[in-house]
């Protein structure tokens, strides 16, 4: 067991259990690197227990030796079902029978509840973290640990937001009950556990509704400014970037969305414009829209930096989405000038026309992103603006503080 000091103000460290379903390793989404680095920061002044999922080609070990502060990473192999499988179809066929949406069977994991179950009959844990919603399932809330549930997105209003914008009439009236039963979920999900943090005001609002009489905070997002820094790299002056796991739903929608609507008028106006889609297991119809429109897309990569760094403008085109989203805060600790729905920025604490340019329909978007790309003046404006901004105020360590406080605030509380 590794050496700590005590956190804050002489208090002994809180045992903390951390329960996640969807996997911590490696961190290379959005919910994933918050949570990683929250844990790397705890784990420096508290005793904290990671329990999670592992998929095919996951790596265990490496995990646990970047989280090496962790009294313990556990992790039991779980893939969720996906459409086409026949447990998937066991998960839709029990949602249909039950008031839960098909993403809260998807989510049960016994073998990891089992392990929850014990550590927490066992007394040696002061705080329990579930760690999104779908972790809800597999903790019992009716013992005398203190339950946080720590939500990154309000999830019911991204399946809302998609069958808004999904053509398909029987898709969206699927959609129309599935976020319904997410809402109910979320509600439940909330009024149960001892406290909620949410990562924005506009979060910790809806979530709060949702469950009068809920104990709902919010934290503010994060990033990484010695990490994402300004390299030096010479950026293309016509070139465009986006990045994000492209498994993504909403961001898959935002990528096709572009390529249709936006991207068509910017050539009008530079011809030479190229934009690069930088991320994970792209879809193949993705691929395929992005080769018809002469757009590369990179598949997974080791350093998401360099694709930042080369681009003049940094898009951010989202139609769906919950939560806030790390990847405009990576490009604004680089210095990037950035266009991006409001959907996109939601929920983070920047102001358009400062440190971002808002732009929600096509020809707004595309107008906003020729005008940046024939400006290096403003594009170096916005980008000093947003890094001055991120480095000076949402650094990991700000936010993990502040989810410490909150923690060890409800220990305090539950002790008396």
């Amino acid at each position: 067991m590794s050496e700590r000091c005590s956190s804050g103000g002489g208090r002994s460290p809180v045992r903390i259990l951390w329960v996640n379903v969807s996997g911590l390793w490696p961190p290379n989404a959005g919910g994933r690197l918050r949570s990683f680095h929250i844990l790397a920061e705890l784990s420096r002044r508290h005793q904290v227990t990671v329990v999670t999922t592992r998929g095919v080609g996951d790596d265990p070990d490496a995990l646990a030796a970047a989280l090496s502060r962790c009294e313990q990473v556990m992790s039991v192999p779980h893939a969720a079902p996906k459409p086409g499988e026949a447990r998937f179809v066991a998960a839709l066929l029990r949602s249909w029978l039950s008031v839960r949406p098909v993403h809260f069977w998807r989510w049960r994991v016994p073998a990891l509840r089992r392990k929850v179950e014990a550590m927490l009959a066992s007394g040696g844990v002061d705080l329990c973290v579930a760690d999104f919603l779908n972790a809800t399932p597999n903790i019992p809330t009716a013992g005398p640990t203190p339950i946080v549930f720590f939500a990154h997105n309000v999830e019911h209003v991204i399946w809302k937001r998609m069958g808004r914008v999904d053509p398909r009439l029987w898709w969206r009236t699927a959609l129309a009950l599935e976020w319904r039963k997410m809402r109910r979920w979320e509600a439940h999900a909330c009024a149960q556990a001892s406290l909620t943090l949410a990562v924005s005001p506009r979060d910790r609002d809806m979530l709060a509704a949702l469950a009068p009489g809920a104990r709902v905070f919010a934290i503010p997002t994060g990033v990484d400014p010695a990490h994402f820094a300004p390299n030096g790299v010479v950026e293309s002056p016509a070139h465009l970037v986006f990045t994000g796991s492209m498994d993504w739903y909403p961001n898959e929608d935002a990528i096709l969305y572009f390529l249709d609507e936006i991207l068509p008028a910017i050539r009008r106006e530079i011809p030479a414009v190229s934009f690069t889609v930088a991320g994970r297991n792209p879809t193949p119809r993705l691929r395929s829209a992005a080769a018809a429109s002469g757009v590369r897309v990179t598949g997974t990569v080791d350093d998401i930096r360099p694709h930042i760094a080369e681009a003049a403008v940094y898009v951010v085109p989202l139609r769906i989405g919950g939560g806030t989203r790390l990847k405009l805060f990576e490009a604004l600790a680089m210095g990037k000038a950035v266009v991006s729905t409001k959907i996109g920025a939601e929920g983070l604490p920047l102001t358009a026309g400062r440190h971002f340019v808002a732009a929600d329909d096509p020809a707004a978007f595309a107008s906003a992103t020729v005008s940046l790309l024939r400006d290096p003046g403003r594009r170096k404006a916005l980008g000093d603006a947003g890094r001055r901004l991120v480095t000076e105020r949402y650094s990991w360590s700000q936010v993990a503080r502040e989810f410490e406080a909150r923690c060890e605030e409800l220990v305090t509380r539950h002790a008396r």
